[in-house]
């Protein structure tokens, strides 16, 4: 496939080179802005009536070591990230304004990303991919139109590499703590006969993680072909890559973390551990990892292949195509113990007139899924208005089953036999519209248009052997509207109003078959201040909503949040963040959000008595989160940053229960970088090092909390037991490395 996308990758260049070879080159601005068309239709500028961020190449590459793309936003306002293995490398996440990422659309090239089936972002499957990364940009709240999953609180679209006009290589290495290092290799052949360019990375990622056995090992890679003259933009793409990861998402107990003895004790009675299990735990500290099997390994591979064409007919008239094919197929790998014969459609065995019916085994749960994606865009701009329509097809097919490759007693099984099998498929239907329109000097008005229709249809069983039948037919209207407001060349207000509707995922399916969707009305108020350097920004926001999925607390028996309707809720919020020169050397970067997260009506089943818990917080929503960069450059090329980020208290449950509440943290980071320029080999030697948590701060950044009713001690009444895992994050920890351009 990778061979017969390459030949037809430079089969279509070498023709539209033919075919346009007498064109004259245009300039390196121009290549960037063909480039940028292809984020047209799902970024916004920088006067729209749309809270966001910009990230550019250049500020993701200063803290680029090794750690994940949701890591290296960390500092964005109403950003919040954890990782499983502690360290920023391996399962990582990122919340925006308390929101999950099965609720924060991605995009790639205009391309979702997102799986179309959990609606989850796995970054795991992206390893190094900020090397690639040409922008990006984060929006919060609703934001624009996008291709896919409507965003349902925030947005995060990617750019890749922009076509360079020179040739270039770099090799870049990293190395730091818990074994962790990053190999990666990048080249561009420069435009060849005006028009033409092939550039590529390839990485390697390794880390042992902070968490025990947690590690990592991510390969990846990046290629791209292009063809350029002053009207046309052909791009084809492909990246993607393989990753080995051990589990960590089981987390650790909160007796483990304290160092509690007695707790420990009666953790180990009440989730009736194993001698094993119960030692492993006992001997452990805050880096205690549940897993002890050597290959409890999450193994998945994920290839794209992109192909891009944008054509400007004129000064008004230009045309997007996009077209993606991933393929994705992999298997999380599991020791079980004890396992009923029943839960795998295994017979008992006679063995010397003995019943066996449970046997110790290995097994793995397998996805293997395809996803086509069709975008189409045109779009028409004068001196007041600038407009788009477009419109997304997307088609995913994907297979989930489960093989025993080990049992101690195999009963009747074959090999590779499927002990459960099903199948998922799903169709995303969208049109949409967009103009920006100046209506004087004043005022300029946004409006944004999308229907949208989603067909999911299952069939099978699921891991537990029961028949999962989905057929759902969803049809979405998401208007949006905005008016920006120029006070004066240093000053603008603007305001604007969106509604966003969302399916439920394959999870919220399995865990409840009456699942709702999710309605979103996103109300932002915001002013922009911008006089020479110093930069300030304020936006609130109203955000209400109708049966929000909210994460639950609990997982499922693969690590999958579990999600539940939560009839009337809200978020009330407000934003502020600025860029202060202090001096001409030193610079402020201070962002803060301070919200209120509410459940209208919580009603949980406790104690074997439905109660009313009334107005409760949203789960994983804390109140406040601030983050500051004291950026201090001496010369030109040397700079060194504090980096700090305080994240308030919140509940892991919408119940508030006190077993499910994670702490504040205020934590600090410190970043340098020192650029060399050469008259050598290299144009440029570039030093960069980050320690991370430099106070040496115990915290915890997520985890989960569960519920169970125990029948046991009373059989004539229930008691409900509470109980919660933790993500321990990494205390004083570095990463330095060293990068050669040429």
């Amino acid at each position: 496939m990778k061979n017969l996308f390459l030949f037809l990758t430079l089969l279509v260049l070498s023709v539209s080179a033919t075919a346009q070879q007498n064109k004259p080159l245009q300039d390196s601005t121009k290549v960037e802005k063909l480039d940028e068309v292809l984020v047209k239709a799902v970024r916004v500028d920088a006067k729209a009536p749309i809270t966001h961020s910009n990230v550019s190449k250049e500020d993701l590459a200063k803290r680029n070591l090794g750690q994940d793309i949701p890591i290296l936003l960390n500092f964005l306002p109403s950003v919040v990230t954890t990782t499983d293995a502690g360290a920023g490398v391996g399962y990582t996440g990122i919340r925006v304004r308390g929101i999950s990422s099965q609720s924060t659309n991605v995009t790639i090239n205009g391309i979702p990303y997102n799986d179309a089936e959990s609606l989850g972002t796995f970054w795991v499957n992206l390893g190094d991919f900020a090397s690639s990364t040409e922008s990006l940009q984060l929006q919060r709240g609703v934001g624009t139109s996008t291709n896919g999953s409507g965003a349902f609180g925030a947005s995060i679209n990617l750019l890749t590499d922009a076509v360079s006009k020179n040739a270039s290589g770099e090799i870049s290495n990293s190395f730091g703590s818990y074994n962790t290092r990053k190999h990666t290799v990048k080249f561009s052949t420069g435009l060849m006969n005006n028009h033409f360019e092939i550039a590529g990375r390839l990485s390697n990622i390794a880390s042992d993680g902070y968490i025990d056995r947690a590690s990592s090992d991510l390969k990846s890679y990046f290629l791209q072909g292009s063809y350029i003259d002053d009207n046309t933009l052909i791009k084809a793409i492909t990246f993607g890559g393989e990753e080995v990861t051990y589990q960590a998402w089981y987390g650790t107990p909160l007796a483990r973390i304290n160092g509690d003895e007695a707790g420990i004790e009666a953790f180990i009675a009440e989730n009736y551990l194993s001698e094993a299990e119960a030692e492993n735990l006992r001997n452990s500290d805050r880096r205690y990892n549940y897993y002890t099997y050597d290959n409890e390994v999450d193994n998945y591979g994920q290839d794209h292949y992109q192909l891009h064409w944008n054509q400007r007919y004129s000064n008004q008239w230009s045309t997007t195509l996009g077209l993606n094919y991933t393929k994705g197929s992999g298997y999380f790998e599991q020791y079980k113990e004890g396992e009923d014969f029943a839960d795998y459609g295994f017979e008992p065995l006679d063995f010397n007139g003995e019943i066996i019916d449970q046997t110790d085994l290995i097994r793995r749960r397998w996805l293997d899924n395809d996803f086509y994606v069709l975008n189409a865009n045109v779009n028409y701009t004068n001196d007041n208005i600038n407009l788009i329509l477009g419109g997304s097809y997307s088609h995913y097919d994907g297979d989930h089953f489960g093989e025993v490759i080990w049992a101690e007693f195999a009963s009747q099984t074959e090999i590779r036999d499927r002990y459960y099998d099903g199948n998922s498929r799903k169709n995303d239907f969208s049109v949409f519209t967009k103009a920006n329109y100046k209506l004087n000097e004043k005022i300029s008005l946004y409006g944004d248009l999308q229907l949208r229709n989603v067909t999911y249809k299952t069939t099978g069983t699921t891991s537990d052997l029961v028949e999962f039948a989905v057929d759902k037919d969803f049809t979405f209207f998401n208007p949006k509207a905005g008016i920006t407001y120029q006070l004066n060349n240093e000053n603008n207000l603007y305001f604007s109003y969106a509604r966003a509707n969302r399916e439920p995922n394959r999870t919220d399916f399995e865990s409840n078959e009456n699942i709702e969707p999710e309605q979103l009305n996103d109300f932002e108020l915001g002013w922009r201040h911008n006089k020479g350097n110093f930069t300030f920004n304020a936006n609130a926001y109203y955000m209400l909503y109708n049966e929000q999925l909210v994460l639950s607390g609990q997982l499922d028996d693969v690590g999958n949040p579990i999600r539940t309707n939560s009839g009337k809720s809200y978020r009330l919020g407000l934003e502020l963040e600025a860029i202060i020169p202090v001096t001409s050397k030193l610079t402020l970067q201070p962002n803060v959000t301070l919200s209120t997260n509410k459940n209208e009506e919580t009603i949980i089943d406790f104690d074997g008595e439905l109660q009313n818990l009334g107005k409760t917080d949203i789960s994983f929503s804390p109140d406040i989160v601030a983050a500051n960069a004291i950026v201090f450059q001496p010369i030109k090329n040397l700079q060194m940053s504090l980096l700090s980020k305080f994240v308030g208290e919140q509940f892991m449950a919408n119940t508030e229960a006190e077993t499910s509440k994670l702490d504040s943290f205020f934590i600090n980071d410190f970043n340098i970088n020192y650029t060399l320029k050469t008259n050598s080999v290299f144009k440029e030697v570039v030093f960069s090092a980050l320690v991370n948590n430099i106070f040496n701060v115990e915290y915890i950044s997520n985890g989960y909390y569960y519920t169970y009713d125990d029948t046991w001690s009373d059989p004539n009444s229930v008691t409900t037991i509470e109980g919660a895992g933790f993500y321990p994050q990494a205390t004083t920890n570095f990463l330095a490395g060293l990068t050669l351009k040429f």
